[in-house]
């Protein structure tokens, strides 16, 4: 009897462990992220073809590699080390090595292939079915610690498209590939949404340790790009339910909160000491809660603090894995306790847990994502990443879904961007005048597009062509337009007055990015008089008149100098008129200044002295005056 308890107990663990898993695996939907490969030689092999991204390495997510694909002759499996020191390893182009499936996990032969220094694997198929993903194994000592050193990307392949690398190589012909992962992350636009599917059980083994030294090496990167805005980040946790036959047991109780409906596998897996499935359960809600209640004040970044000093500060492995531990460091992070406790609800009530509930209808995939059973997962763009969890591969991934030209800087650092427009500006326009360059390094690869320079706009097609456009183009690199200084004069095709556009000046023809002197001599364009000698200069010409002849440049004629004489005479007979009338005017005015000054002294004295008529008159009529006294002869 105790020994059917004993294994009704064990059964039931069991099924709270990994039921759900193989719920999802057998009824749900797992899809198969994929990469593009393309054979470029032999001719007659020439085709594309999909891949199955390992979910272990680094698949080079947003880039490419083209390379030669090398089939061993011996330990074609690669499950043990190859002989020599690195025989995969090229000079030129990188070696893409195609191994067997069969016989070890796919990780060990990555990893055989990386130590003999391939920079990419193809795993070929051994039965002709739809592609898989190759994972790597779960913790066992057959790892050995290998899986996490793993760097370069790895696919398999299907069964027919194997062979037939095979019998060409086999042949002797050499073949080439492209790997490409441009196209293996969504990219619509300058956000990018991604979630992280975790736990905060750190006595889980490897897997846990993987999750947690993830949150704390990528912190620095989420929170500045959530805080600036570039990515919106959600995390995420995996519940299980407990089947309403087992509901009243101890160990649905022990595991599970809400009457079994949110239940977690015991830490320890021992359900008679040690932590609780339930106390994990209670802890992934509460981790819930902080980053839904830090999201309403617009402090979302906080759940990575959190997280990562609830790991430190209140570890299984330390015995301070508790809600008192957790509420001090809420209280260190300024987190509003209240109302993450009123997020989170009653754990012993028989209802629905709004929060668990959502996430438990979010684990099943929806669109372009799978299922979500196993942990940690990692979603970008709605796409289940794949690779190892490590902060650089993880942040390539995420900058891969940024729409092209929108990458933040941290996108576009040494470690990450492609630096093509290093060579030969990628390809693209360049004026090596002004060292301009219409090249523009991305993650995903260079763009060509014409440039902004000091307020400047260029437009053109970015490839062969960009013309500076607008009021100030002349200011940088003459507009584009040609521009010449011989013997201290300088002629330019660019005008100020237009827009856009260049035009030879006068004196030069061409299209304006090119132009020549015209010889208006030989042209026959000026100086064509009959007593003209023309020569011609850069830009313009002289034209000489025979003799004491001069050049009227306007009239394009020649005017003989002496017969200037004529018009100075003319001057001077003028001039002397002038002279002539204007000291007829002088006296003229004299005259009439005198006779008036004459007639004003006379109306004066008449006021005075009478006229002598006057006189004349007063001795006719006897009137006695003072004047006759006064007249001449007079005896007085």
């Amino acid at each position: 009897m105790v020994s059917s308890m004993a294994g009704l107990r064990h059964q039931l663990g069991l099924f709270l462990v990994v039921g759900m898993v193989v719920m999802r695996c057998v009824w749900g939907r797992f899809v198969v992220e994929k990469n593009s490969i393309s054979v470029l030689a032999p001719f007659d092999l020439r085709s594309k073809h999909d891949g199955a991204i390992g979910n272990f390495g680094v698949p080079d997510y947003g880039g490419s590699m083209v390379g030669s694909v090398v089939y061993p002759q011996k330990g074609t499996f690669g499950c043990e080390p190859f002989d020599g020191d690195k025989p995969f390893k090229s000079r030129s182009s990188p070696n893409i090595l195609l191994l067997d499936r069969g016989e070890c996990y796919f990780a060990l032969k990555a990893w055989n292939a990386q130590q003999a220094g391939a920079a990419a694997v193809l795993v070929a198929d051994s039965i002709d079915e739809p592609l898989i993903t190759m994972d790597s194994p779960q913790e066992s000592i057959d790892s050995d610690g290998y899986v996490e050193k793993i760097g370069i990307p790895s696919a398999l392949i299907e069964r027919s498209f194997g062979d037939k690398l095979k019998q060409a190589l086999k042949k002797g012909q050499a073949v080439m590939i492209k790997l490409d992962w441009t196209e293996s992350m969504p990219h619509p636009d300058e956000r990018v949404e991604y979630e992280l599917w975790t736990n905060s059980n750190d006595e889980c083994g490897a897997r846990c340790d993987e999750q947690m030294n993830f949150v704390q090496n990528f912190k620095g990167h989420a929170q500045i790009l959530e805080k600036l805005g570039y990515t919106q980040f959600t995390p995420h946790y995996i519940t299980w339910y407990c089947p309403q036959a087992f509901i009243l047991s101890n160990q649905c109780k022990s595991q599970c909160i809400n009457h079994g409906r949110y239940c977690a596998p015991d830490p320890e897996q021992n359900f008679g000491e040690g932590y609780q499935g339930k106390d994990v359960v209670f802890e992934n809600l509460r981790q819930l809660c902080v980053h839904r209640v830090a999201n309403e004040s617009n402090r979302s970044w906080v759940w990575w603090d959190y997280v990562t000093d609830f790991h430190i500060r209140c570890s299984m492995k330390e015995k301070k894995y508790s809600k008192e531990c957790a509420e001090d460091v809420m209280k260190s992070l300024d987190l509003p306790i209240e109302k993450i406790k009123k997020c989170m609800g009653n754990p012993e009530d028989d209802v629905e847990n709004e929060v668990l509930k959502t996430e438990q209808e979010l684990q099943i995939g929806r669109g372009s994502r799978g299922d979500v059973t196993i942990l940690p997962t990692l979603v970008v763009n709605n796409i289940q990443y794949r690779g190892k969890l490590d902060r650089t591969a993880v942040l390539k991934a995420i900058c891969a879904g940024f729409k092209e030209t929108t990458e933040p800087r941290v996108c576009l650092s040494d470690d990450l961007e492609t630096n093509e427009c290093l060579e030969r500006h990628g390809g693209c326009w360049h004026d090596s005048h002004s060292n301009i360059t219409a090249c523009k390094d991305t993650y995903r690869g260079r763009v060509c597009e014409c440039p902004v320079v000091d307020g400047v706009q260029y437009r053109g097609d970015g490839y062969v062509s960009c013309e500076a456009f607008g009021p100030a183009r002349c200011s940088m690199n003459n507009g584009g337009c040609w521009s010449d200084t011989k013997n201290g004069k300088t002629f330019s095709a660019c005008s100020d007055s237009e827009l856009t556009g260049c035009k030879c000046p006068q004196g030069f023809q061409g299209n304006g990015h090119k132009c020549e002197d015209v010889n208006e001599c030989k042209e026959r364009l000026a100086c064509q008089c009959e007593s003209c000698s023309c020569k011609n200069t850069w830009g313009g010409y002289d034209c000489k008149c025979k003799g004491n002849l001069l050049y009227i440049k306007e009239q394009d004629a020649c005017i003989e100098r002496s017969g200037s004489k004529f018009g100075w005479s003319i001057g001077f007979l003028v001039l002397a008129a002038l002279g002539v009338a204007g000291v007829a005017g002088y006296i003229f005015y004299k005259y009439r200044l005198r006779s008036y000054m004459d007639s004003e002294i006379m109306a004066i004295m008449s006021q005075y002295m009478p006229l002598d008529n006057n006189n004349n008159n007063n001795n006719n009529n006897d009137v006695p005056s003072e004047a006759q006294a006064l007249r001449p002869g007079s005896s007085v």
